[in-house]
């Protein structure tokens, strides 16, 4: 492959990693120093990340408007400041009166344009800051709501027992899922928040065609021309 060319690779991202540990990992790899990834995935997210090098980098914003598809468990029944489990889950209600059909029907108000709002736990800017910085740091801050899209938010499975499901999102471009996995809990009058969250497609790219870090790495790393 040449890299400087350019070249878009797929990755299925660790959990833990954050979206530029992967690029600075590939970025030793290839040898090559413009390296970019298409669309931010929160550290305690898996899946599909797209990474651009040489020439392609040209190519990311095309990439980071496509429709993305993800794989999310939820749990009901509580929240966390996070809307993830990156904080305490706190704010406890009984969820056991819900059955899979009350659920996919408040689903179903979410499909189309709707506005959210991104959880005060995220990268957006607010004052010069990113907004995670200032929520960690106890400061008060407001995120104005905004339209996305949401094609699809289908339960896929839910254990009655655990109260988590797990469903599958396809939306547009800035939406978080953290945030639709609140607002359905919001809807549902029992909270809830993110257990674990997967991409798997972004526009015309699968996870399923994705390399594992470790076997690119082994594959094209240095000790290995």
């Amino acid at each position: 492959m040449d890299f400087q060319a350019g070249q878009t690779l797929l990755f299925n991202k660790p959990k833990t990693w954050s979206s530029f540990d992967v690029v600075k990992k590939i970025r030793r790899v290839v040898r090559v120093k413009k390296v970019g990834h298409a669309g931010t995935l929160d550290p305690l997210a898996t899946g599909l990340l797209i990474i651009c090098t040489g020439k392609s980098t040209k190519t990311i914003p095309g990439i980071q408007d496509a429709e993305k598809e993800y794989v999310v468990d939820f749990q009901l029944g509580a929240t966390t400041a996070s809307y993830d489990l990156e904080s305490e889950p706190e704010h406890f209600i009984d969820a056991s009166h819900l059955t899979e059909d009350a659920i996919k029907d408040a689903m179903k108000a979410f499909v189309g344009a709707v506005q959210q709002t991104p959880p005060i736990f995220s990268a957006i800017k607010v004052n010069g800051k990113r907004a995670y910085e200032s929520a960690r740091a106890g400061k008060k801050i407001e995120l104005k709501s905004r339209t996305i899209f949401i094609e699809r938010f289908e339960l896929l499975d839910y254990d009655a027992e655990k109260k988590v499901g797990k469903a599958v999102v396809v939306c547009s471009k800035g939406t978080y899922i953290r945030s639709l996995v609140h607002d359905l809990g919001q809807a549902l009058n029992v909270g809830a928040y993110m257990a674990e969250l997967v991409r798997t497609r972004i526009g015309p790219h699968k996870l399923e065609n994705a390399w594992e870090i470790a076997d690119f790495a082994e594959e094209f790393s240095p000790k290995n021309p």
